[in-house]
């Protein structure tokens, strides 16, 4: 078989005019997408050409020190045979890289097995060599090469886009700069017809790979991925995946190592973490057809790429001003004539304030205000068995409606601002990238679904509850979710809060701000429908039970691997969904309790880590990956580098811990507390809900402990506390509402906040 690598070949490159050859492969054999992250140079995020080869030797991540992209070193000949000079150095710096590629893997394990690996430029020599940096066969170009049909794996560098870029300036990280249009398409024409002089010297029944293995570009990019058999089986007509990615058209360049392990018939070595390409069926798509569609994808990475940071600043931006204006909205409610806010409750004789029940969700206790309750009239002396007390002046017609009118206001955007993380990820079925003005088109794409979530929440009867906005945004979130990561997990690669497949970092199941998303509207969305169901006279038992069953599913399809795939959110979801069933239940939450729940996650996460760990090799996810890790004796270096990246994360993203921070501050300082700057929305609403109180602590639980569990850090309680916090602010205005103003009162010292409020 043959591997010939192109570093930086592009689907956009492709032309039935300039590109004949790679046209003519695009008809006859597998086509895919290629992620080719390995260890990008210091402060990018590019995969240099020499990494790109270092990564093929390895069958893992690898990389050169230093800033900058070096070029292969030429080889060393020696007759025939060749060596790779300071080949020692190369190994030594892979286990600085937290990946500790062991290079020459693939090299070796061919020559062991009594195979003859022959190599055709310097690139290609790197991923060629064994582990001591030998090549039996090398020749520096194609001419030099000599008859083939001895070799068992022929790799061949086709080096036109690379040595073209090579020549462009230098920006500030020592990386070439962007290659001008028409210069990119000549390389490529050049690098075409050496690819056809290449494949012309090929014995007749070879199996071919062509791979874009790097990026000749200043920006991560996908890449052509291409696989021909000589009788079309099994790479004929159509398009490739891979167990690794579990996407259509998705392949890995670690898996372009596996692949040829696979053709070769060998036993893949458990440090090469890729998976064999697999034909995703026939197609009767045209080659046009194909290169449109594969390059359509790479242009939506790279729309990616272009507005997720703009985005992020856009929704941290508008959050903190919302929570301002929301802080002056619910003073406003206060302020006029210092009025008192009483939750349609009866007080008796004694004075003592009746709690709302259940009921008051039911739909029968909890009607909308009507015009009166918010009446500028004077409430008539109260005689002793009458349930309001006496007022002696109440606030003006125009003041209550103006605050009902603002209210109203907060609640509806607050219930957009909750709809907003889950319609990150329903934006994906709409093209947004092939608009115009990408950044202006994925916003109004994310706010028009909200807004249609939004007109669910209000379409109903439930729109007159406490927590009826909150239940259907929650359940809208946990469900999509769900079913998305039931089918494939769609809708999360390319979204601006899902996965890039350029970076490699995940390409299905949840990913970590997906799982904080669909954690946070599972347990919210469970809350509400325990109160609903507590309001309808179900018994708190047959609650508890309802809510576990959904959530142990919920759950379930986090860990599973062939679902949610998802380690560190298991232990989370775990130990904040307990905390909101135990607060459901009545009981309280102490630390032995949290200690054995905490505990019933780590198991349940190692029994499905080693229930996948049990399948064969290459079905395997991440959770099998890891206990195999830990066999090895690797699973520190992974802990490590995942540990790194969470402190990394953190500590560099400013704006999302500001998120976090103000967003907890709002919650606590401002809706829990009565004060100056709030009224105590929150502990009306617990009144008025009280489950809403075991959903939020179930929630905010489930979201630190996640982020002490993930490499995404603070992202994960910041998108917990984007879906949290509006939605309970919608709660709290609703409860608000319906709580009837009554007159001034003589001044009074500050109540001591009850236990709900705390």
């Amino acid at each position: 078989m043959a591997l010939i690598g192109v570093p930086g070949l592009e689907w956009s490159d492709l032309d039935p005019s300039r590109t004949p050859n790679l046209w003519s492969l695009v008809s006859q054999g597998t086509s895919g997408s290629l992620s080719t992250r390995a260890v990008p140079p210091p402060d990018r995020g590019t995969t240099c050409p020499t990494a790109g080869w270092l990564t093929i030797s390895a069958g893992q991540r690898a990389g050169t020190a230093g800033k900058g992209c070096p070029q292969a070193p030429a080889p060393q000949l020696t007759g025939e045979a060749a060596k790779i000079p300071d080949w020692q150095a190369l190994t030594a710096y892979q286990s600085e890289t937290g990946y500790d590629a062991q290079l020459g893997t693939l090299g070796q394990l061919v020559t062991d097995n009594g195979g003859k690996v022959a190599a055709v430029g310097p690139g290609a020599a790197l991923a060629a060599a064994d582990k001591s940096g030998n090549i039996a066969k090398y020749a520096p170009t194609p001419d030099a090469v000599g008859d083939l049909t001895p070799y068992n794996l022929i790799i061949m560098e086709v080096a036109d886009l690379a040595t073209a870029w090579t020549k462009q300036p230098l920006d500030e990280y020592g990386v070439p700069t962007q290659l001008p249009t028409a210069a990119r398409q000549e390389a490529a024409t050049r690098a075409d017809r050496q690819l056809g002089t290449l494949i012309a010297k090929l014995p007749a029944d070879t199996t071919v790979l062509v791979a874009g293995v790097s990026d000749v570009s200043p920006n991560a990019h996908l890449h052509v991925a291409i696989a021909k058999s000589p009788n079309g089986q099994p790479y004929g007509h159509g398009y490739l995946t891979a167990t690794s990615t579990r996407q259509d058209t998705l392949v890995t360049i670690t898996d372009l190592t596996a692949t040829t392990i696979h053709l070769l018939g060998l036993p893949a070595p458990r440090q090469v973490v890729g998976r064999a390409w697999q034909p995703n069926g026939t197609t009767s798509a045209t080659p046009a057809d194909t290169v449109t569609e594969l390059a359509d994808g790479d242009l939506a990475s790279q729309v990616l790429r272009e507005v997720r940071g703009p985005f992020f600043t856009v929704l941290v931006t508008v959050q903190l001003l919302f929570y301002a204006f929301a802080a002056l909205a619910l003073r406003r409610r206060r302020s006029p004539n210092r009025s008192t806010l009483t939750s349609n409750t009866s007080e008796g004789a004694t004075g003592t304030t009746r709690t709302p029940s259940s009921a008051d969700f039911a739909g029968t206790s909890a009607p909308a205000p009507s015009p009166a309750d918010f009446a500028g009239t004077t409430t008539p002396a109260a005689s002793p068995d009458d349930n309001t007390s006496t007022t002696t002046a109440a606030p003006s017609s125009a003041g209550i409606a103006s605050a009902s009118k603002l209210l109203k206001a907060v609640q509806i955007v607050a219930v957009i601002s909750g709809a907003i993380a889950v319609s990150t990820f329903l934006a994906q079925l709409v093209p947004w990238w092939t608009l115009p003005v990408p950044m202006l088109s994925v916003i109004v794409t994310i706010l028009a679904i909200a807004g249609l979530v939004t007109a669910l929440a209000f379409a109903g009867p439930w729109r007159a509850h406490v927590l009826g906005p909150l239940t259907v945004v929650a359940a809208v979130t946990s469900l999509a979710l769900l079913i998305d990561v039931m089918t494939g997990s769609k809708l999360q690669v390319n979204a601006v809060t899902g996965y890039e497949p350029v970076t490699g970092g995940r390409f299905y199941g949840f990913s970590n701000i997906a799982f904080a998303v669909y954690a946070t509207g599972t347990i919210l969305g469970l809350a509400g429908v325990a109160q609903w169901l507590l309001g309808r006279g179900v018994s708190r038992v047959v609650v508890v039970g309802v809510c576990a069953v959904y959530g142990g599913v919920a759950v379930f399809a986090d860990g599973w691997p062939s679902w949610g795939a998802d380690f560190g959110g298991v232990p989370a979801f775990v130990i904040g969904l307990a905390v909101f069933l135990i607060l459901l239940s009545g009981k309280r939450v102490s630390l032995l309790r949290l200690l054995l729940v905490g505990l019933m996650g780590a198991v349940l996460v190692g029994t499905l880590s080693v229930i996948d760990w049990l399948r064969p090799d290459d079905q395997r996810t991440h959770l099998g990956n890891f206990v195999q890790q830990i066999i090895d004796g690797q699973a520190w270096t992974v802990v490590g580098r995942k540990f790194s990246a969470m402190i990394g994360v953190t500590i560099g993203n400013w704006s999302l811990t500001l998120l976090s921070l103000v967003a907890l501050a709002f919650l606590f300082l401002v809706l829990a507390r009565p004060s100056r700057w709030g009224a105590s929305a929150l502990g009306q609403a617990y009144h008025l809900a009280p489950t809403l109180r075991a959903g939020l602590f179930g929630a905010l639980t489930c979201a630190f402990v996640g982020f002490l569990m993930n490499d995404s850090g603070i992202a994960i309680p910041a998108m917990a506390l984007t879906v949290a916090v509006p939605l309970t602010l919608a709660a709290c205005v609703r409860a608000l509402q319906l709580a009837k103003p009554t007159g001034s009162a003589p001044p009074s010292g500050q109540a001591a906040p009850t236990r709900a409020e705390a």
